[in-house]
């Protein structure tokens, strides 16, 4: 019969190194995740590979433990471990809970003991046992019945250890692992060890003599006086260090092996935990979907239509003064893909459902007035597409009042999704074919043309049903968070102007994208002629095996990482080579314009419109927390800014022809504006109102230099200081993007909070009225709801106190563009302008403005947006024009 099998985790070193070999990941609440996704991937890649019958992962926890008791100094030098990893542990003891899995920490005692215990517990029980760790320490379990892994290149590769291999490759037995950390230490552990006794001395008189006490009872046989020195005068050092680097196999625990039977995980909560976290990828590892629990479907009724309908159904809407509607397009390009049909609905009848295959000029002529009436209310789901779709159509819709989707995010921006599937479970309690059901995901996705008709008419038919049926409960709600204001005058009216932005889209220069695309394969084949000169030979230098042999093998460069496959070759490792070879600045400055050319020439060829070369990015209004907008497809915030060749690619965006100029007006330090007015600090308002530098006025503070004496690096720190303090950083983030130490990052954060006093005060003011309300709000009365304040657990709970003090200010900035956008698009439309406003980013915007309409443009744009909201520091626009968005910058 075989063997059960019992895998071990080492939560604890598995957790830290994904921190570190991760890039510091966030959700959308700003809830740092790195750690716990690299954890997770690696937990089910060895819960795969090995197919455990038994699992239990163990974490160290926190005090003291005994060998404290036996060195005082054991660990003592090691730094407090980040806020930013330390709130992920209760994280990963949440997901363990709901994946059935059993985990133990014990006071007084690590995680390599526990794992230790259970392993000896595992044979016992004639198991099969392993240990996954990325702490080498664990090689001393390896028994012929016990194997460890260990994790390389972070947390992506595994290297295993049995008995066999560990002889193989250190030339002894796993005990004698354990005097070899009595005789060469660990600084890691500051165990001190023998001084000038490494690795390969340690392994030398090992091999020689066996243990510890056979290397002192042979010392007179040692050569090398300086050893036999260091060995005589630190033998209770070497003993000592034995002592605190030897696992414990004996913890007193009392432990069933049965309770770490592998369980059935709690699908539903896991699901939830997963999308919480925004972990997509890893929501594929839930067998969820015969598990959930049985869907209730409401049935929808909706009758097919067509031209000799629609004077009873306009009748009817003039009737009513009301109609809800949703287009459907044959993909998800609303700017190019066929319309397929649309439902209609009044709130006394079913839905209507037109295929506009057929008749659409007749659609067009019936309707439009419909959809251009001012006084008919028009209401929907995602109403932002349908007002794309009805400016194709040449439809100017008017009195938009209610949307389902906005109304969701509103009440609860933190929600990861507003389908119309959730807002119907959310609302109502009952659930319906969404699109995901109907098309599927991802790759094998279908489109709607590929649907049946009657699937079509069941999924429109229950998303009017659904808009009906909620919105009186929405507003209710926004009323009673007294946000009808935002409601009605922002959100809603954003609508339209994000539909109209993303309808006209901006202008490419195609010929000067193929052009920096030609000029950036030019210098590719520069380099690569260099780099293969340099390397004496030609390869591939998109292979990472083939570039780690020719630097490590064939230029003996120092290797720095090593993975399964072979040589590391990734920026990390890149960057520390740079003094080495001039092989390795060629291969980084290849990199970069190959990604320049794929991502940014390539990518934005791919996306332009075929007829009218304009690229068309979706503006999403209900992604962030904030209330910021975003953008994709493409993320017109990514376009580079920072260096000379990602700024060329906005010369490709360009204006429609010679008769238009691009408006560019830019909020001055929004955020930090709204931070003075906030908290109402004399010397931040001083600042704004005098117009002084702010960046420089607050290294003067930070530093306590005199202004004149600030140097642009002082400077540039003060500002990643003054935005720091908005974002919530630690000592620990701002000493990473700093390159500091935490104790130089430390001071200068307080240093901050003792100069700028109100600006503490409303830190602390805001934590505390968050707890007592349950949520924070911005100067338009966003809410954002933060459950997080009134936990138990001190991390999550100080996490919670970050986004209290963070989201006024960064959601009181996002008011302010939004104001500024509807006001300038309503402006714009008044006047009946040819100007359009075409880009939002950041805290930017973009007109493209006809060229006699120019002076009228700018003098709009910069009034509007200077005074759309009033605060006690003053809000500054700085304006600049050209034929490109280059120029403007």
């Amino acid at each position: 019969m075989d063997k059960k099998k019992l895998m071990i985790i080492d939560g604890s070193a598995l957790i830290h190194r994904a921190f570190y070999a991760l890039p510091l990941l966030s959700n959308k609440n700003n809830l740092y995740t790195n750690g716990v996704y690299g954890f997770l991937t690696m937990l089910y890649k060895v819960e795969e590979e090995i197919n455990p019958d038994y699992i239990c992962v163990v974490f160290d926890k926190k005090g003291p433990t005994f060998r404290h008791e036996q060195y005082e100094q054991y660990k003592g030098h090691r730094q407090a471990t980040p806020s930013e990893l330390v709130q992920q542990f209760p994280i990963i003891r949440e997901i363990l809970d709901a994946m059935n899995i059993k985990y133990l920490e014990l006071s007084g005692f690590e995680a390599d003991d526990i794992a230790g215990t259970l392993a000896k517990l595992g044979e016992e029980n004639s198991m099969d046992v392993t240990l996954v760790t990325g702490d080498k320490d664990y090689l001393q379990l390896a028994t012929d019945n016990t194997r460890v892994l260990i994790t390389r290149k972070g947390i992506t590769e595994i290297e295993e250890f049995n008995r066999n291999k560990i002889i193989e490759v250190y030339g002894i037995t796993p005990e004698q692992l354990i005097d070899l950390k009595g005789l060469m230490g660990d600084q890691s552990d500051n165990i001190p060890g023998v001084p000038g006794i490494g690795e390969k001395t340690g392994l030398k008189l090992l091999r020689e003599y066996g243990t510890i006490e056979s290397v002192y009872e042979n010392i007179d046989n040692i050569s090398g006086k300086k050893l036999k020195e260091n060995l005589t005068e630190n033998k209770d050092l070497a003993f000592l260090s034995r002592k605190l680097g030897e696992i414990m196999t004996s913890v007193p625990m009392e432990i069933n092996i049965e309770e770490l039977k592998v369980k059935e995980p709690n699908w539903e909560a896991l699901r939830k935990h997963y999308e919480e976290l925004e972990f997509n990828s890893l929501i594929s590892k839930i067998a969820g979907e015969d598990l959930q629990e049985e869907e209730k479907y409401s049935p929808c009724v909706y009758n097919i239509i067509d031209y000799s309908d629609y004077e009873e159904l306009i009748n009817r809407i003039k009737k009513e003064n009301k109609v809800g509607f949703k287009f459907i397009i044959s993909n998800s390009n609303y700017i190019e893909d066929e319309i397929i049909a649309m439902g209609i609905k009044t709130e006394n009848s079913p839905t209507n459902i037109i295929y506009l295959d057929k008749e659409q000029e007749e659609f067009i002529n019936i309707f439009k007035p419909i959809f251009e009436d001012k006084t008919i209310e028009k209401i929907g789901y995602d109403l932002k597409s349908d007002i794309v779709i009805l400016k194709r159509l040449g439809i100017e819709v008017e009195n938009i009042v209610f949307d389902s989707m906005i109304g969701a995010y509103l009440i609860n921006p933190s929600q990861n999704s507003y389908s119309i599937n959730n807002i119907s479970k959310e609302y109502l309690g009952y659930y319906g074919k969404d699109e995901e059901a109907l098309l599927g995901k991802g790759k094998s996705k279908k489109s709607f043309d590929m649907l049946s008709k009657e699937e079509i008419c069941d999924y429109l038919a229950f998303i009017l049903d659904t808009v009906f049926n909620v919105e009186n409960s929405m507003k209710n709600i926004i009323e009673e968070q007294e946000m009808l204001e935002l409601y009605y005058n922002v959100e809603l009216p954003l609508v339209e102007v994000l539909g109209s932005m993303e309808y006209y889209g901006f202008k490419i220069d195609k010929k000067e994208l193929i052009k920096l695309g030609e000029e950036y394969n030019g210098e590719i084949n520069s380099l690569t002629s260099e780099i293969y000169e340099l390397a004496d030979i030609e390869f591939n230098i998109n292979s990472p095996k083939q570039l780690g042999e020719i630097l490590f093998d064939k230029l003996s460069l120092p290797i720095i990482k090593k993975t399964k496959t072979g040589y590391s070759t990734d920026a990390e490792v890149l960057d520390k080579l740079k003094d080495q070879h001039p092989i390795i600045n060629k291969i980084l400055r290849y990199r970069q314009i190959v990604k320049l050319k794929s991502t940014y020439i390539d990518g934005l060829l791919n996306l332009l419109n075929k007829d009218t070369d304009r690229i068309h990015s979706s503006f999403n209004q209900t992604i962030t927390t904030t209330g910021r907008i975003s953008s994709t497809e493409p993320n017109l915030q990514n376009i580079p800014i920072r260096t000379d060749d990602g700024r060329k690619i906005r010369k490709a965006f360009v204006v429609e022809n010679k008769d238009y100029i691009l408006v560019d007006a830019d909020y001055s330090q929004i955020e930090l504006r709204v931070l003075a007015h906030i908290s109402k600090d004399p010397k931040l308002i001083e600042a704004f109102n005098t117009n002084e530098d702010i960046h420089t006025k607050t290294a003067s503070e930070v530093f306590n230099v005199p202004k004149d004496e600030i140097t642009s690096s002082m400077r540039s720190d003060a500002k990643a200081v003054n935005f720091g303090i908005i974002y919530g950083i630690s000592d620990f983030g701002l000493s990473r993007d700093l390159n500091i130490s935490r104790k130089e990052a430390k001071e200068y954060i307080d240093n901050y909070l003792r100069n700028y006093e109100m600006v503490k005060k409303y830190m602390e003011d805001i934590v505390e009225s968050g707890k007592e309300n349950g949520y924070v709000e911005t100067i338009l009365h966003r809410r954002r709801y933060i459950p997080e304040l009134k936990a138990k657990n001190f991390n999550i709970k100080s996490f919670g106190e970050r986004i209290a003090m963070n989201t006024p200010i960064q959601g009181s900035a996002a008011d302010i563009i939004k104001v500024a956008m509807v006001k300038v698009y309503g402006e714009l439309k008044k006047r009946n302008l040819k100007s359009r406003l075409i880009l939002q980013i950041h805290d930017e915007l973009i007109i493209e403005a006809d060229k006699e309409e120019t002076e009228q443009v700018k003098e709009l744009l910069k009034g509007i947006m200077e005074s759309c909201v009033s605060l006690d520091v003053p809000l500054i626009v700085d304006l600049e024009t050209g034929d490109s968005w280059y120029d403007t910058k």
